[in-house]
Protein backbone atom coordinates (compact mmCIF):
# COMPACT_ATOMS: atom_id res chain seq x y z
CA UNK A 1 0.00 0.00 0.00
CA UNK A 2 1.32 3.42 -0.93
CA UNK A 3 2.05 6.03 1.71
CA UNK A 4 -0.60 8.33 0.23
CA UNK A 5 -3.20 5.58 0.50
CA UNK A 6 -2.28 5.04 4.15
CA UNK A 7 -2.64 8.78 4.87
CA UNK A 8 -6.05 8.97 3.18
CA UNK A 9 -7.25 5.87 5.00
CA UNK A 10 -6.03 7.34 8.28
CA UNK A 11 -7.99 10.53 7.65
CA UNK A 12 -11.14 8.57 6.91
CA UNK A 13 -10.96 6.77 10.25
CA UNK A 14 -12.28 8.35 13.48
CA UNK A 15 -13.94 11.18 11.60
CA UNK A 16 -15.51 12.82 14.66
CA UNK A 17 -12.11 13.78 16.09
CA UNK A 18 -10.86 14.83 12.67
CA UNK A 19 -13.92 17.01 12.06
CA UNK A 20 -13.48 18.68 15.46
CA UNK A 21 -9.88 19.61 14.62
CA UNK A 22 -10.88 20.72 11.13
CA UNK A 23 -13.63 22.98 12.47
CA UNK A 24 -11.28 24.51 15.05
CA UNK A 25 -8.61 25.44 12.53
CA UNK A 26 -11.14 26.52 9.87
CA UNK A 27 -13.01 28.84 12.23
CA UNK A 28 -9.77 30.34 13.49
CA UNK A 29 -8.50 31.06 9.98
CA UNK A 30 -11.93 32.36 8.97
CA UNK A 31 -11.96 34.91 11.79
CA UNK A 32 -8.38 36.04 11.16
CA UNK A 33 -8.92 36.44 7.40
CA UNK A 34 -12.21 38.25 7.97
CA UNK A 35 -10.70 40.71 10.45
CA UNK A 36 -7.56 41.26 8.38
CA UNK A 37 -9.60 41.93 5.23
CA UNK A 38 -11.95 44.39 6.91
CA UNK A 39 -8.99 45.99 8.72
CA UNK A 40 -7.11 46.57 5.47
CA UNK A 41 -9.99 48.39 3.80
CA UNK A 42 -10.99 50.13 7.02
CA UNK A 43 -7.47 51.50 7.54
CA UNK A 44 -7.38 52.76 3.96
CA UNK A 45 -10.80 54.33 4.32
CA UNK A 46 -9.87 55.96 7.64
CA UNK A 47 -6.60 57.18 6.17
CA UNK A 48 -8.43 58.61 3.17
CA UNK A 49 -10.99 60.39 5.33
CA UNK A 50 -8.38 61.77 7.71
CA UNK A 51 -6.22 62.71 4.77
CA UNK A 52 -9.09 64.89 3.56
CA UNK A 53 -9.22 66.59 6.96
CA UNK A 54 -5.84 68.13 6.31
CA UNK A 55 -2.33 68.04 7.69
CA UNK A 56 -1.76 66.17 10.93
CA UNK A 57 1.75 67.51 11.57
CA UNK A 58 2.70 71.18 11.69
CA UNK A 59 6.14 72.74 11.59
CA UNK A 60 6.04 76.28 12.97
CA UNK A 61 8.60 78.91 13.93
CA UNK A 62 9.95 78.33 17.43
CA UNK A 63 8.06 81.31 18.87
CA UNK A 64 4.72 80.41 17.25
CA UNK A 65 1.93 78.36 18.78
CA UNK A 66 -0.79 76.20 17.32
CA UNK A 67 -3.29 78.93 18.20
CA UNK A 68 -1.28 81.31 16.00
CA UNK A 69 -1.64 78.81 13.17
CA UNK A 70 -5.41 78.61 13.58
CA UNK A 71 -5.87 82.37 13.97
CA UNK A 72 -5.58 82.82 10.20
CA UNK A 73 -1.87 81.96 10.20
CA UNK A 74 -0.85 85.61 10.50
CA UNK A 75 1.80 85.36 13.20
CA UNK A 76 4.84 87.55 12.59
CA UNK A 77 7.31 84.76 13.32
CA UNK A 78 8.86 83.13 10.27
CA UNK A 79 11.36 80.38 9.45
CA UNK A 80 13.69 79.57 6.52
CA UNK A 81 12.30 77.95 3.39
CA UNK A 82 15.37 75.71 3.42
CA UNK A 83 13.52 73.55 5.98
CA UNK A 84 11.60 72.09 3.03
CA UNK A 85 14.83 70.87 1.42
CA UNK A 86 15.98 69.50 4.77
CA UNK A 87 12.83 67.38 5.05
CA UNK A 88 12.70 66.20 1.44
CA UNK A 89 16.41 65.44 1.46
CA UNK A 90 16.18 63.29 4.59
CA UNK A 91 15.40 59.58 4.81
CA UNK A 92 12.38 60.09 7.06
CA UNK A 93 9.62 57.52 6.63
CA UNK A 94 5.95 58.50 6.88
CA UNK A 95 6.00 61.99 5.33
CA UNK A 96 3.32 61.46 2.70
CA UNK A 97 3.06 65.07 1.56
CA UNK A 98 3.90 68.58 2.70
CA UNK A 99 2.85 72.13 1.96
CA UNK A 100 5.10 75.13 2.77
CA UNK A 101 3.13 78.33 3.40
CA UNK A 102 3.75 82.03 3.91
CA UNK A 103 0.68 83.90 5.15
CA UNK A 104 0.26 87.68 5.23
CA UNK A 105 -2.71 89.99 5.83
CA UNK A 106 -3.70 92.17 2.86
CA UNK A 107 -6.32 94.81 2.15
CA UNK A 108 -8.17 94.95 -1.19
CA UNK A 109 -11.01 97.37 -1.95
CA UNK A 110 -11.07 98.36 1.71
CA UNK A 111 -11.58 94.79 2.91
CA UNK A 112 -9.17 92.56 4.79
CA UNK A 113 -8.17 89.23 3.28
CA UNK A 114 -5.45 86.67 3.83
CA UNK A 115 -2.76 86.16 1.21
CA UNK A 116 -1.19 82.72 1.42
CA UNK A 117 1.84 81.79 -0.60
CA UNK A 118 1.98 78.10 -1.49
CA UNK A 119 4.86 76.22 -3.04
CA UNK A 120 3.54 74.00 -5.86
CA UNK A 121 4.75 70.42 -5.93
CA UNK A 122 6.57 70.96 -9.21
CA UNK A 123 8.80 73.66 -7.69
CA UNK A 124 10.60 71.71 -5.01
CA UNK A 125 12.47 68.45 -4.88
CA UNK A 126 9.78 65.98 -3.95
CA UNK A 127 10.03 62.34 -3.05
CA UNK A 128 8.94 59.85 -5.76
CA UNK A 129 5.73 59.05 -3.91
CA UNK A 130 4.61 62.66 -4.38
CA UNK A 131 5.04 62.66 -8.16
CA UNK A 132 1.40 62.10 -8.97
CA UNK A 133 -0.71 63.31 -11.84
CA UNK A 134 -4.15 64.83 -12.04
CA UNK A 135 -5.65 68.30 -11.89
CA UNK A 136 -4.14 71.22 -9.98
CA UNK A 137 -5.63 69.60 -6.90
CA UNK A 138 -3.69 66.35 -6.84
CA UNK A 139 -4.70 63.83 -4.22
CA UNK A 140 -1.70 62.80 -2.10
CA UNK A 141 -1.17 59.15 -1.23
CA UNK A 142 -2.92 57.85 1.85
CA UNK A 143 -1.27 56.64 5.01
CA UNK A 144 0.61 53.54 4.04
CA UNK A 145 -1.89 52.54 1.38
CA UNK A 146 -2.80 53.12 -2.22
CA UNK A 147 -4.48 56.37 -3.14
CA UNK A 148 -7.26 54.57 -4.98
CA UNK A 149 -9.45 52.35 -2.81
CA UNK A 150 -11.51 49.75 -4.70
CA UNK A 151 -15.17 50.69 -4.51
CA UNK A 152 -14.49 54.24 -3.35
CA UNK A 153 -14.34 56.77 -6.14
CA UNK A 154 -12.49 60.04 -5.69
CA UNK A 155 -13.50 62.40 -8.48
CA UNK A 156 -12.47 66.00 -9.10
CA UNK A 157 -15.65 67.29 -7.48
CA UNK A 158 -16.27 69.94 -4.85
CA UNK A 159 -15.42 67.60 -1.96
CA UNK A 160 -11.98 66.99 -3.42
CA UNK A 161 -11.57 70.73 -3.97
CA UNK A 162 -12.42 71.35 -0.32
CA UNK A 163 -9.87 68.80 0.78
CA UNK A 164 -7.29 70.44 -1.43
CA UNK A 165 -8.05 73.83 0.11
CA UNK A 166 -7.41 72.50 3.59
CA UNK A 167 -4.18 70.78 2.57
CA UNK A 168 -3.15 73.24 -0.13
CA UNK A 169 -1.73 70.38 -2.18
CA UNK A 170 -1.24 72.23 -5.43
CA UNK A 171 0.34 70.60 -8.44
CA UNK A 172 0.77 73.66 -10.66
CA UNK A 173 0.48 77.33 -9.73
CA UNK A 174 2.31 79.79 -11.94
CA UNK A 175 4.07 82.94 -10.66
CA UNK A 176 1.31 85.15 -12.08
CA UNK A 177 -1.65 83.04 -11.03
CA UNK A 178 -3.91 83.03 -7.98
CA UNK A 179 -6.55 80.76 -6.48
CA UNK A 180 -9.29 82.65 -4.69
CA UNK A 181 -11.51 81.50 -1.83
CA UNK A 182 -15.29 81.56 -2.20
CA UNK A 183 -16.03 84.64 -0.04
CA UNK A 184 -13.05 86.59 -1.35
CA UNK A 185 -14.15 85.96 -4.94
CA UNK A 186 -17.68 87.18 -4.22
CA UNK A 187 -16.56 90.31 -2.39
CA UNK A 188 -14.03 91.18 -5.11
CA UNK A 189 -16.29 90.08 -8.00
CA UNK A 190 -13.69 87.63 -9.25
CA UNK A 191 -14.08 84.49 -11.34
CA UNK A 192 -11.81 82.19 -13.29
CA UNK A 193 -9.65 84.28 -15.65
CA UNK A 194 -10.27 87.56 -13.84
CA UNK A 195 -7.30 89.85 -13.10
CA UNK A 196 -6.51 90.81 -9.52
CA UNK A 197 -3.85 93.31 -8.47
CA UNK A 198 -1.99 92.72 -5.22
CA UNK A 199 0.69 95.17 -4.11
CA UNK A 200 1.17 96.34 -7.69
CA UNK A 201 1.46 92.80 -9.08
CA UNK A 202 -1.19 91.67 -11.58
CA UNK A 203 -2.32 88.08 -11.10
CA UNK A 204 -4.82 85.97 -13.03
CA UNK A 205 -7.42 83.91 -11.17
CA UNK A 206 -6.75 80.26 -11.96
CA UNK A 207 -9.68 78.92 -9.97
CA UNK A 208 -12.38 80.03 -7.54
CA UNK A 209 -12.75 77.54 -4.72
CA UNK A 210 -16.09 76.22 -3.44
CA UNK A 211 -17.30 77.35 -0.05
CA UNK A 212 -15.71 75.44 2.84
CA UNK A 213 -17.05 77.29 5.86
CA UNK A 214 -13.51 77.95 7.10
CA UNK A 215 -11.01 80.80 7.06
CA UNK A 216 -9.93 79.52 3.65
CA UNK A 217 -13.02 81.17 2.14
CA UNK A 218 -11.29 84.52 2.73
CA UNK A 219 -7.91 83.44 1.42
CA UNK A 220 -6.15 84.27 -1.79
CA UNK A 221 -3.56 81.66 -2.69
CA UNK A 222 -0.58 82.64 -4.82
CA UNK A 223 2.80 81.20 -5.70
CA UNK A 224 5.03 81.24 -2.63
CA UNK A 225 7.97 82.82 -4.40
CA UNK A 226 5.71 85.50 -5.89
CA UNK A 227 4.41 86.42 -2.43
CA UNK A 228 7.95 86.47 -1.02
CA UNK A 229 9.07 88.76 -3.85
CA UNK A 230 6.11 91.15 -3.56
CA UNK A 231 6.70 91.76 0.13
CA UNK A 232 10.50 91.50 0.11
CA UNK A 233 10.39 88.73 2.66
CA UNK A 234 13.13 86.58 1.23
CA UNK A 235 12.94 82.79 1.36
CA UNK A 236 10.88 82.47 4.54
CA UNK A 237 7.77 80.56 5.62
CA UNK A 238 5.03 80.86 8.20
CA UNK A 239 4.37 77.14 8.45
CA UNK A 240 4.93 73.76 6.84
CA UNK A 241 1.92 71.46 6.85
CA UNK A 242 2.66 67.74 6.65
CA UNK A 243 0.34 64.88 5.85
CA UNK A 244 2.13 62.24 7.89
CA UNK A 245 1.43 58.55 8.18
CA UNK A 246 0.02 58.11 11.67
CA UNK A 247 1.73 54.74 12.12
CA UNK A 248 5.05 56.49 11.60
CA UNK A 249 3.98 59.30 13.92
CA UNK A 250 3.51 56.72 16.66
CA UNK A 251 6.96 55.28 15.86
CA UNK A 252 8.74 58.59 16.41
CA UNK A 253 8.32 60.72 13.29
CA UNK A 254 7.88 63.84 15.43
CA UNK A 255 11.10 63.27 17.36
CA UNK A 256 12.97 62.67 14.10
CA UNK A 257 11.61 65.93 12.66
CA UNK A 258 12.69 67.73 15.83
CA UNK A 259 16.20 66.33 15.40
CA UNK A 260 16.63 67.59 11.84
CA UNK A 261 14.84 70.90 12.57
CA UNK A 262 16.04 71.84 16.08
CA UNK A 263 15.14 75.54 15.66
CA UNK A 264 11.50 74.87 14.70
CA UNK A 265 8.43 73.77 16.62
CA UNK A 266 7.01 70.42 15.45
CA UNK A 267 3.52 69.57 16.68
CA UNK A 268 0.77 67.11 15.78
CA UNK A 269 -2.86 67.88 15.30
CA UNK A 270 -3.62 65.25 17.92
CA UNK A 271 -7.34 64.99 17.33
CA UNK A 272 -6.73 63.83 13.77
CA UNK A 273 -3.65 61.72 14.37
CA UNK A 274 -4.91 60.00 17.52
CA UNK A 275 -8.21 59.06 15.87
CA UNK A 276 -6.43 57.16 13.14
CA UNK A 277 -3.99 55.58 15.60
CA UNK A 278 -6.76 54.37 17.91
CA UNK A 279 -8.79 52.90 15.06
CA UNK A 280 -5.83 51.12 13.49
CA UNK A 281 -4.53 49.86 16.83
CA UNK A 282 -7.94 48.50 17.77
CA UNK A 283 -8.13 46.52 14.51
CA UNK A 284 -4.60 45.19 14.99
CA UNK A 285 -5.35 44.12 18.57
CA UNK A 286 -8.42 42.18 17.44
CA UNK A 287 -6.32 40.34 14.86
CA UNK A 288 -3.68 39.51 17.46
CA UNK A 289 -6.28 38.26 19.94
CA UNK A 290 -7.82 35.89 17.43
CA UNK A 291 -4.40 34.70 16.31
CA UNK A 292 -3.68 33.70 19.91
CA UNK A 293 -7.07 31.98 20.11
CA UNK A 294 -6.48 29.91 16.99
CA UNK A 295 -3.03 28.87 18.23
CA UNK A 296 -4.43 27.74 21.58
CA UNK A 297 -7.73 26.20 20.51
CA UNK A 298 -6.65 24.86 17.13
CA UNK A 299 -3.29 23.62 18.38
CA UNK A 300 -4.77 21.84 21.40
CA UNK A 301 -7.50 20.27 19.26
CA UNK A 302 -5.07 18.92 16.65
CA UNK A 303 -2.60 17.72 19.29
CA UNK A 304 -5.40 15.95 21.15
CA UNK A 305 -6.56 14.29 17.93
CA UNK A 306 -3.06 13.08 17.11
CA UNK A 307 -2.36 11.88 20.67
CA UNK A 308 -5.64 9.94 20.73
CA UNK A 309 -4.84 8.49 17.32
CA UNK A 310 -1.46 7.23 18.53
CA UNK A 311 -2.88 5.71 21.73
CA UNK A 312 -5.75 3.98 19.97
CA UNK A 313 -3.58 2.54 17.22
CA UNK A 314 -0.49 1.48 19.12
CA UNK A 315 -0.73 -2.12 17.86
CA UNK A 316 -1.13 -1.02 14.25
CA UNK A 317 1.82 1.34 14.56
CA UNK A 318 3.88 -1.41 16.20
CA UNK A 319 2.96 -3.81 13.38
CA UNK A 320 4.06 -1.28 10.74
CA UNK A 321 7.39 -0.83 12.50
CA UNK A 322 7.80 -4.61 12.90
CA UNK A 323 7.33 -5.28 9.17
CA UNK A 324 10.00 -2.76 8.25
CA UNK A 325 8.54 0.77 8.28
CA UNK A 326 11.21 3.18 9.46
CA UNK A 327 10.55 5.92 12.04
CA UNK A 328 11.06 8.52 9.28
CA UNK A 329 8.36 6.91 7.13
CA UNK A 330 6.03 6.77 10.11
CA UNK A 331 6.67 10.44 10.84
CA UNK A 332 5.90 11.29 7.21
CA UNK A 333 2.47 9.67 7.58
CA UNK A 334 1.59 11.79 10.60
CA UNK A 335 3.01 14.95 9.07
CA UNK A 336 1.20 14.19 5.82
CA UNK A 337 -2.09 14.07 7.71
CA UNK A 338 -1.20 17.36 9.41
CA UNK A 339 -0.35 19.06 6.10
CA UNK A 340 -3.60 17.92 4.46
CA UNK A 341 -5.58 19.07 7.49
CA UNK A 342 -3.79 22.43 7.48
CA UNK A 343 -4.14 23.04 3.74
CA UNK A 344 -7.84 22.14 3.60
CA UNK A 345 -8.64 23.98 6.83
CA UNK A 346 -6.67 27.06 5.74
CA UNK A 347 -8.26 27.16 2.28
CA UNK A 348 -11.80 26.71 3.57
CA UNK A 349 -11.14 29.24 6.34
CA UNK A 350 -9.87 31.77 3.79
CA UNK A 351 -12.97 31.36 1.61
CA UNK A 352 -15.35 31.65 4.56
CA UNK A 353 -13.41 34.55 6.08
CA UNK A 354 -13.36 36.45 2.80
CA UNK A 355 -17.08 35.91 2.33
CA UNK A 356 -17.72 37.08 5.87
CA UNK A 357 -15.62 40.22 5.34
CA UNK A 358 -17.31 41.08 2.04
CA UNK A 359 -20.72 40.68 3.67
CA UNK A 360 -19.98 42.40 6.99
CA UNK A 361 -17.74 45.22 5.69
CA UNK A 362 -20.52 47.46 4.33
CA UNK A 363 -22.78 46.64 7.29
CA UNK A 364 -20.35 47.14 10.17
CA UNK A 365 -17.53 49.36 8.91
CA UNK A 366 -19.64 51.03 6.19
CA UNK A 367 -16.98 50.40 3.57
CA UNK A 368 -16.87 48.21 0.45
CA UNK A 369 -14.64 45.17 0.92
CA UNK A 370 -13.11 43.01 -1.80
CA UNK A 371 -11.28 39.66 -1.55
CA UNK A 372 -7.55 39.80 -0.80
CA UNK A 373 -5.81 36.87 -2.57
CA UNK A 374 -2.56 37.67 -0.74
CA UNK A 375 -4.15 36.48 2.51
CA UNK A 376 -4.62 32.98 1.09
CA UNK A 377 -0.89 32.34 1.32
CA UNK A 378 -0.78 33.56 4.91
CA UNK A 379 -3.84 31.49 5.82
CA UNK A 380 -2.25 28.33 4.43
CA UNK A 381 1.08 29.12 6.07
CA UNK A 382 -0.47 29.66 9.51
CA UNK A 383 -2.77 26.63 9.35
CA UNK A 384 -0.12 24.23 8.03
CA UNK A 385 2.52 25.47 10.50
CA UNK A 386 0.06 25.13 13.37
CA UNK A 387 -0.91 21.60 12.29
CA UNK A 388 2.72 20.51 12.00
CA UNK A 389 3.66 21.97 15.39
CA UNK A 390 0.68 20.35 17.10
CA UNK A 391 1.54 17.01 15.47
CA UNK A 392 5.25 17.03 16.32
CA UNK A 393 5.11 15.51 19.82
CA UNK A 394 2.46 12.82 19.09
CA UNK A 395 4.32 11.84 15.89
CA UNK A 396 7.62 11.62 17.75
CA UNK A 397 6.01 9.41 20.40
CA UNK A 398 4.60 7.12 17.71
CA UNK A 399 7.94 6.82 15.93
CA UNK A 400 9.61 5.88 19.21
CA UNK A 401 7.28 3.01 20.09
CA UNK A 402 8.83 -0.42 20.76
CA UNK A 403 7.10 -2.84 18.33
CA UNK A 404 7.70 -5.85 20.61
CA UNK A 405 6.10 -4.12 23.58
CA UNK A 406 3.09 -2.88 21.62
CA UNK A 407 2.41 -6.29 20.05
CA UNK A 408 2.36 -7.92 23.50
CA UNK A 409 -0.26 -5.44 24.79
CA UNK A 410 -3.71 -6.94 25.30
Amino acid sequence: MRKVDIIIKELCERRSQLITSFIAITLGIMVIVGIKTVTFYSENAVASELDNLGANVLILPKSSTVSDYYSADVANAQMPESYVDTITGSDLQGVNNLSPKLTLPITLNGRRFILTGILPNDEFKAKPAWQIGGDIFAKPPTCGGAADIPGIKMNNDSSLDKAAVRKAVIKDLGPSQAIVGHDAAQLLSLRKGSPVSIKGRDLTVLKVLPQTGTIDDSRIFANLHTVQSMYGKGRVLSAIEIVGCCKEISKGLISELNKILPDARVVTISQIASTQLKTNNMMSQFSLIFLVIIVLVGGVSIANYMFANVQERRKEIGTLIAIGMSPRQLLSIFYGKAIILGVVGGAVGYVLGTGLAVWLGPRIAHIPVLPMPALLGWALLISVALSLLATAIPAKNAAGLDPAATLMEV
